[in-house]
């Protein structure tokens, strides 16, 4: 019996990240997408309560569905398993994000809090992202370390709490060197505002920075993908730091 995978993504149901992971996961499985109306990049784990949510039927046949949700990457998740599957499916993936998820990038991802979601509720979940922002990005050599690691989740299965966020680098004149399980890398986003004036005069602000990373180990995923590898990273929404539990406690409160 053929395993049912739910499909979502972050840069909205028209971007080509989306329909390259599609034809994938469909050599492997039924497939059921349930993608957002627009681009959801930087939502992180955000939910909609304010409006109805609604999901529009673009396709349905045999072992392929496809549904347009107003809501966030997370209510697609949420969507797609109660209403639209009525029950879990054997693996959720999101993505190919266009642009890296690497690193700080996980806190801030809608690629990858559709993941978390589905981690969440019990579902193997893998989120993909190819480090390249051009709305050009070639996904051609993708495929087969996406079909890699899809069909080692599916078989080996994932540790309770955790999913996989794996960042794949953009297409080079040297072929990809390999995959590489790592950490995710100790770097930040520094941050600026452009401040500008309006024609009116009022003053309104664009965000802007740069990302720095100043952890140069070779067990990054970082470090993985500058050096041409595909960077797997096991993620928990478990956010407790253990270590300082004790230390906490010392204080006497």
């Amino acid at each position: 019996m053929k395993p049912t995978i739910l499909i979502t993504n972050d840069d909205g149901y028209f971007a080509p990240g989306i329909h390259h992971l599609i034809q994938i996961m469909r050599k492997i499985g039924r497939v059921v997408v349930v993608s957002s109306e627009q681009a959801m990049s930087g939502m992180g784990h955000a939910i909609t309560i304010k409006t109805p949510l609604r999901l529009k039927t673009v396709v349905k046949e045999a072992d392929y569905e496809e549904y347009i949700c107003n809501g966030t990457p997370v209510d697609c998740v949420k969507l797609g398993e109660q209403v639209v599957i009525k029950g879990k499916p054997d693996l959720l993936v999101s993505g190919i994000n266009h642009g890296s998820n690497a690193s700080i990038n996980v806190i801030y991802s809608g690629t990858m809090a559709a993941v978390i979601e589905a981690c969440i509720d019990g579902i193997p979940a893998i989120g993909f992202s190819l480090d390249d922002y051009s709305s050009h990005a070639d996904f051609s050599h993708l495929e087969p370390f996406i079909l890699t690691i899809a069909n080692a989740t599916l078989k080996n299965g994932l540790t309770p709490g955790v999913c996989l966020n794996v960042n794949l680098p953009k297409i080079q004149s040297e072929s990809i060197r390999g995959i590489k399980v790592c950490r995710q890398a100790k770097a930040r986003w520094a941050e600026e505002f452009d401040s500008r004036h309006d024609p009116r005069g009022a003053e309104y602000h664009w965000l802007t920075g740069k990302f720095e990373n100043d952890d140069r180990t070779e067990d990054s995923d970082v470090w993985a993908l500058e050096n041409n590898y595909v960077s797997v990273v096991p993620v928990q929404f478990d956010l407790t730091a253990y270590s300082s539990i004790d230390h906490i406690r010392n204080w006497n409160l």
